[in-house]
């Protein structure tokens, strides 16, 4: 199959998991969240309360880019750069995870976007995110985009911009992934969204040698984080993934709130949304997706690459340890190993890491 179709093949795909968002009218539950945020910006306002953003991963093609950050409130004397602090200032790993989640949105505000020489203007949505596809010509690389509501208040986001000749790239999962969280249990996501420290997170033994072998593998292979988590957590991601020496790279999350349909977005809808969006913007790419069976990953994975067979080079799935999969299900249940049926992609499990590195080894994927 051609470029031109796969992407004609993408973008159908894209529409339709898009029509699954609902009716027009947001549903009751993003009515009231709509009125609260109304009301607490309004008496933030009155006392003074500034408006900051906070800079997310941006990524692109040479062509196109897009820019993700959040509006939010901030009080009197607020810094600036207050949500800007480099990946590698670890001070704030030692706080309480429920802080990520105390403040306010600020919907529907106008940003401005200085990238290269071109300033963009784009606007906030309804809970606060900024997600901006630009028309631009860059090199391929890391760039800084500028970002700012008013003079004064600038930040600036990393933007990966990936070489059209680049032929391979990771869609990782996180919960359970590469970091240990046991999520599915809603007790113990409580737990560790709101409660641990930030520091304490646990990392899924091996996965960053396999990550980094499979980046000295692939040079300049873009690593793209795909979880439901929320994106009140993306500096505490951030800092993990930097601390345990994953390769860098964009992390796709989305909003816990109410949307058109419900209290709460669906985690697999993210999920494919995300993947058909890579699809859309980087056709020339095969992807390694990389999750675990705690969840819904296996499934996700297989009916993308049934969706784009030509776009998928391998599926590695962590097997959860009994007991996480006792606390995530109540049974144990373990996949059937690698499989590599005619026209399917290869399809590895193990344990951890250090296996997982060893299937690849002896699938031919990454040299021994």
């Amino acid at each position: 199959m051609g470029i031109t179709a796969r992407l004609t093949s993408a973008r159908a795909g894209l529409r339709s998991l898009t029509a699954r968002g609902g009716e027009d009218r947001p549903h009751w539950a993003a009515r009231m969240e709509d009125i609260k945020n109304s009301a607490v910006g309004h008496t933030l306002r009155r006392l003074n309360w500034d408006l900051r953003l906070q800079p997310f991963h941006g990524y692109g093609s040479t062509e196109r880019v897009r820019v993700l950050a959040k509006v939010l409130y901030a009080s009197p004397g607020t810094p600036a750069d207050f949500h800007d602090q480099p990946v590698h200032d670890l001070r704030t790993m030692a706080v309480r995870g429920w802080r990520n989640f105390a403040g306010q949105v600020a919907p529907h505000r106008t940003v401005q976007v200085m990238l290269g020489d071109q300033q963009f203007t784009t606007r906030a949505d309804r809970t606060g995110i900024v997600d901006a596809m630009l028309e631009v010509s860059l090199p391929p690389g890391r760039h800084q985009a500028v970002l700012w509501t008013v003079p004064g208040n600038e930040v600036t986001a990393d933007i990966a911009v990936f070489s059209p000749e680049i032929e391979v790239g990771v869609v990782s999962d996180i919960d359970d992934t590469v970091m240990v969280t046991w999520l599915p249990r809603p007790l113990l996501a409580f737990w560790n969204a709101f409660v641990v420290h930030q520091s304490s997170r646990q990392v899924v033994p091996g996965m960053p040698m396999l990550y980094q072998r499979l980046a000295r593998e692939h040079p300049a292979m873009p690593v793209f984080y795909l979880s439901t988590g929320a994106w009140n957590v993306f500096p505490v991601l951030k800092r993990f993934l930097y601390r345990n020496g994953y390769p860098d790279g964009p992390l796709l999350l989305t909003d816990w709130g109410p949307t058109n349909t419900g209290f709460f977005r669906s985690g697999p809808d993210h999920k494919h949304r995300a993947l058909e969006h890579l699809a859309t913007e980087f056709p020339h790419l095969r992807w390694i997706l990389v999750g675990d069976d705690g969840q819904h990953d296996p499934t996700i994975y297989a009916e993308f690459a049934a969706r784009h067979p030509e776009l998928v080079e391998t599926i590695a799935i962590r097997e959860l340890t009994e007991p996480e999969q006792l606390l995530a299900h109540g049974s144990r249940r373990p996949l059937q190993g690698s499989s590599h049926a005619h026209g399917s992609p290869l399809t590895l499990s193990a344990p951890d890491g250090h296996a997982l590195l060893a299937e690849f080894q002896q699938a031919g994927k990454i040299s021994s």
